[in-house]
């Protein structure tokens, strides 16, 4: 008689019905971190599932673009219909929708340096950046 062995660690809790919850949480602006306090899981775990289950990494997606559209909408909703109320504290919305969603609303830059006449900088070369409000300000 041979012996089977048992799987190590705790079974997981993932049930393919928190798919629906997980939609529907979107629905209501909740961010991945927030879905898996609701559900009564860590982040790990909701990334796990994520990478282990395709239905559940599609939920966690269409939830994704729900949360987009909510807060989207609550931005749009308050400074439509709260013209003579409180205003919108911009810079907070702003600053949250770039940590929400990095892709769509943080500003992607990019720099490229380069030697004389675009040439490539050579090896040894000490590059030195300066913001442009301490350029007059910065030893020579």
């Amino acid at each position: 008689m041979t012996e089977t062995k048992r799987p190590v660690g705790r079974p997981s809790l993932y049930d393919p019905a928190y798919c629906e919850q997980v939609i529907e949480l979107g629905k209501l602006g909740k961010s991945t971190e927030s879905i898996g306090a609701i559900l009564g899981v860590g982040t790990a775990t909701i990334y796990r599932w994520r990478d282990e289950n395709a239905e559940f990494r599609e939920a966690l997606e269409i939830a994704k673009d729900f949360e987009l559209h909510w807060w989207e909408e609550q931005a749009a909703a308050y400074m439509v219909e709260n013209k003579d109320g409180p205003k919108l504290n911009s810079s907070i919305w702003s600053r949250s929708m770039a940590a929400r969603f990095p892709k769509k609303y943080r500003e992607q830059t990019k720099t490229e340096i380069t030697g004389a006449d675009g040439a490539p900088l050579l090896a040894g070369i000490q590059v030195t950046f300066v913001k442009p409000d301490d350029a007059d300000n910065s030893e020579r």
